[in-house]
């Protein structure tokens, strides 16, 4: 069944938003007929904030396609990577171009995620200017900021004044301690919007492919781990990265539940997590969020990482399920020439040539092993 949804203002912007947002992020994986299709449903069913990027590849260009016609039945977010006030601008001009509109709702600075990268955004010539400038235009309304990890920065970023929202990472392991260090508590006292990312850890908070996980689907999980953001009432929207009309009205149906939860569910939630039997550490496990790809050599990076993770954490049953991703990867980890691109973008700083080659050794491994 799929529910009503319900709305909450995204901080000072004034903005009224879906609890549940649409996360773009997944959209380069579908073909456009695709997306016209999800993006339509989602906006069909009460979703009236879309977020993206600059850097999720044609995800603004789908959108725009999809929902050129629905304009003013939703609020447009995304994001420039860009550290200088000119990069920022054209990135802006692109956005605009892409999403075929003229004007952003929230335009963010994306994964501002070290001391050094927040100095350097917020300078003179820094790409805050440029978002200051292109409100001062009418072609942004709000100025927002992402940040992974960095808690000092978070502070900074809600104490400046310059940002009317922030998103970060949050869901029931709270990996980045934005619950238990106050980060939250401290954006709704200063009166930002919170967007939340990675509610289900980036893909990591689902029932694993056994007999078990295929009866039970990933609706306990998937729905607990929403209501448990949700139960946070600083907490303006979360954005579940979403590719399938399936997906749209499950995280939809979250409506019908009960906001907050109750102290006994929390602990029937953290029940259903220990369950999958997996270590949950920030850094060393892929978040699997996408944003080393594309790899030069085209290895699909998170794909490695969710077969070795299979491997690695889960029973025999679902080791097999490992190795056959793996088996079926098109390019191996072998093919890494260390270049260290994807290292610079992996927003928890893992070592991913390292953790490839580590992969790709237990694997290959494995699978001279298997009959």
């Amino acid at each position: 069944m799929v529910g009503s949804l319900r709305y909450r203002r995204l901080g000072a912007t004034g903005l009224e938003v879906s609890v549940i947002g649409f996360g773009a992020i997944k959209l380069p994986e579908i073909t456009v007929e695709e997306a016209v299709r999800v993006l339509n449903r989602a906006l069909d069913l009460g979703i009236n904030f879309i977020d993206t990027a600059r850097s999720y590849r044609d995800s603004e260009a789908k959108i725009g396609v999809a929902l050129k016609d629905r304009r003013d039945e939703f609020y447009i977010a995304t994001k420039t990577h860009s550290r200088d006030e000119d990069g920022a601008m054209k990135d802006l001009e692109i956005s605009l171009r892409e999403l075929k509109t003229d004007y952003i709702d929230v335009y963010q600075l994306h994964t501002v995620s070290s001391k050094e990268l927040y100095r350097k955004v917020m300078s003179s010539g820094g790409a805050l200017a440029a978002l200051k400038r292109a409100r001062q235009k009418g072609l942004i309304g709000h100025i927002g900021i992402s940040i992974h990890r960095d808690l000092d920065v978070m502070r900074w970023a809600i104490e400046s004044g310059e940002f009317e929202t922030i998103m970060l990472a949050y869901n029931p392991l709270d990996p980045e301690g934005v619950e238990r260090e106050g980060i939250l508590e401290l954006a709704k006292e200063y009166g930002l919007g919170v967007i939340v990312m990675k509610p289900l850890s980036g893909g990591q908070l689902v029932m694993p492919e056994t007999e078990m996980g295929r009866q039970l689907g990933n609706d306990p999980l998937v729905r607990g781990c929403l209501r448990y953001v949700l139960s946070n009432d600083a907490v303006s929207t979360v954005i579940p990265g979403m590719k399938r009309v399936e997906e749209v009205e499950e995280n939809v149906s979250v409506a019908d539940m009960p906001i907050p939860m109750s102290e006994e569910e929390k602990r029937e939630l953290f029940k259903l997590i220990g369950s999958l039997g997996r270590e949950f550490r920030y850094g060393q496990v892929c978040l699997r969020c996408g944003y080393c790809l594309p790899c030069p050599q085209g290895i699909p990076i998170p794909e490695v990482f969710r077969a070795y993770d299979a491997y690695l954490n889960y029973p025999d049953e679902v080791k097999e399920v490992g190795l056959r991703i793996y088996a079926s990867l098109p390019v191996k980890p072998d093919a890494c020439v260390e270049c260290r691109s994807c290292v610079t973008k992996c927003p928890a700083g893992t070592d991913i040539p390292a953790r490839l080659k580590e992969a790709a050794g237990e694997l290959e491994k494995a699978l001279t092993r298997t009959p």
